[in-house]
């Protein structure tokens, strides 16, 4: 990210989590930037309409980021003069996944595997566009090949904007604690921003992340599904040294409906009132029969449906 977005908090690119709906409730949340989920080029090249529609950019996210992810440089270039046309703050590219399927064709984590490739790709993206690039990637793909830096200074060669390091390997996956150390060895070699990812569930870990690396700011990702608060009590405690903002039971019931409400706007009821389904788990953490009003939900398809559960299970409280 350009250097106005330094010391911000950020909401991490998520497959399936970050659409429209979720981005705009942590914004709202106190999410400083935010992410979509991450697009697959060959998809945006071929003018496939679900791929495209991860893209749509609502005012009020600003600034916002798309990610775009593949392995084939053709392709990676004409789907960052697809996602240019959307003007975006940033266009960000994927070399962190580690999931299977991804690193399998090459992408993702698998661009760690041929370094000279990842520049080339980043350096031609860089050429075709105004829009700021950046890259989201990990250490190295095990612990006998953690290159970060001499990616970070090719990357930054390449011309990209910032850099946001997961600080684990890709045969970690979410395993492990992340090594935080490696945020001041990079920006020890290179001059742009570099963000730290990685092992942030907590205001707390955020406040840590700070004090302990010098790093340009913080990306949360699976810290903000069960609480997308964390933007808010994160910056509390940063600035007054304590949080304030109280999680209740009425605040989470309250924050989900109006989670879905936006879902459905956006999307018609069924399809809204179905994919909202992997946020219930994140809302209801915590309170008492969780797990048997989650399964009721599950069966559900309209919002007053959900409303009427959900408040006549508040009530209990």
């Amino acid at each position: 990210m350009p250097p106005q977005y330094r010391k911000k908090l950020l909401l991490a690119p998520m497959e399936d989590i970050t659409d429209l709906s979720f981005r705009l409730t942590c914004k709202r949340l106190g999410a400083d930037f935010v992410f979509t989920e991450f697009v697959n080029a060959e998809g945006l090249i071929r003018n496939n309409l679900k791929t495209h529609r991860k893209m749509f950019i609502h005012p009020e996210e600003r600034p916002i980021g798309i990610q775009i992810y593949g392995n084939n440089i053709a392709s990676m270039v004409g789907a960052a003069k697809h996602a240019a046309e959307l003007n975006p703050d940033v266009i960000d590219i994927n070399a962190g996944c580690w999931v299977k399927g991804v690193v399998g064709c090459g992408a993702g984590a698998g661009l760690l595997k041929d370094p000279d490739y990842l520049e080339a790709l980043v350096a031609e993206i860089v050429k075709v566009t105004p829009i700021p690039i950046t890259v989201k990637t990990r250490i190295g793909w095990d612990n006998d090949s953690i290159l970060i830096l001499d990616i970070a200074q090719r990357l930054e060669n390449a011309g990209i904007a910032a850099l946001t390091v997961h600080c684990r390997t890709r045969s970690q996956a979410h395993k492990g604690e992340p090594d935080w150390s490696w945020i001041n060895k990079i920006k020890d070699v290179v001059s742009i921003p570099v963000y730290l990812n990685g092992g942030v569930f907590t205001p707390t870990d955020v406040k840590r992340a700070f004090e302990e690396t010098d790093t340009d700011g913080v990306m949360i990702a699976r810290g903000a599904i069960d609480n997308p608060w964390i933007f808010k009590q994160a910056k509390e405690l940063l600035s007054t040294g304590m949080i304030s903002t109280e999680i209740d039971s009425h605040l989470r019931i309250h924050t989900c409906l109006e989670h879905l409400k936006l879902a459905i706007e956006l999307k018609e009821e069924k399809r809204g009132v179905t994919e909202h389904r992997k946020f219930y788990t994140g809302y209801l953490k915590g309170m008492r029969n969780a797990s048997q009003i989650r399964n009721s939900l599950m069966k559900l398809y309209t919002y007053n449906e959900v409303e009427d559960l959900l408040l006549n299970y508040l009530r209990e409280f």
